[in-house]
């Protein structure tokens, strides 16, 4: 069994209640908000100087082999996983930063305190996928970014690759929303990340998590009705488009 005390990191301490210990995740940085943008060095900086807890990245890896930090599977017009990172990285965002290497974003978070959560975005070629996972756990780990770190996936090969090779100390969660908290601790999984459709679709699941052990985090939540929502629920982690206001919400 994998250790699961890992988006937390030990803050979370016996007495303090469910609100006090919920933590807002910045869904792709800190990128609503002026000279940032999805995915870039910028938004990580940001999510960092507004003290959130995490701040969420994709990884996708080029013909050539080289991680690079985008969500969409192409960028540009050209697909990520056959075209080379010259090409993709040439891209420009819309604050003008070009689609950055992983290792310059690992550069950057280095010299700051948020924590990080390494998406791994499913490939259409599993071996190229898999190549994905050991270049990104294996940066993070040479920078000693990995006690900061957790891994999230849409993959079920990527989440079986990633429970194995990953330090015990490391969280990876599932963000696919089928499979239920039993059958994640069944294959070592920290937890579920999931979206408010499949927790309202398995309305029990919040609370199984729990009596797992487990802790949860649900996205992509932005409105402040969505927000009351899950920090009356006791979601551990929440992400967000709008971290400053979903902060402001907890702070009351």
């Amino acid at each position: 069994m994998r250790s699961i005390a890992c988006l937390a990191c030990g803050v979370v301490l016996a007495g303090v209640s469910a609100v006090q210990a919920q933590h807002v995740v910045a869904h792709r940085g800190h990128w609503d908000t002026d000279g940032s943008a999805q995915n870039s060095v910028r938004s990580l900086v940001k999510a960092d100087s507004i003290g959130c807890h995490a701040s969420e990245f994709d990884v996708w890896i080029t013909a050539d082999g080289v991680p690079v930090v985008h969500h969409d599977a192409v960028a540009a017009g050209m697909v990520i996983e056959t075209a080379q990172a010259a090409e993709i990285c040439g891209v420009t965002l819309a604050n003008g930063e070009h689609i950055p290497t992983l290792a310059a974003l690992l550069d950057t978070a280095a010299a700051l305190s948020v924590r990080l959560v390494c998406e791994i975005k499913p490939h259409t070629d599993k071996a190229r996928e898999a190549e994905a996972v050991r270049r990104s756990v294996a940066m993070i780990g040479e920078r000693g970014l990995d006690r900061r770190t957790d891994y999230i996936t849409f993959s079920r090969e990527a989440l079986a690759l990633l429970i194995d090779i990953v330090p015990q100390w490391c969280g990876v969660y599932y963000l696919g929303g089928d499979m239920s908290p039993d059958e994640l601790q069944a294959v070592g999984a920290a937890g579920p990340d999931y979206s408010m459709r499949a927790y309202e679709a398995h309305p029990g699941w919040m609370e199984r998590a729990r009596e797992l052990g487990m802790k949860v985090n649900v996205w992509t939540v932005n409105t402040d009705e969505d927000f009351r929502r899950y920090i009356d629920a006791g979601a551990d982690f929440i992400t967000t488009n709008r971290p400053e206001r979903l902060q402001q919400l907890i702070a009351r």
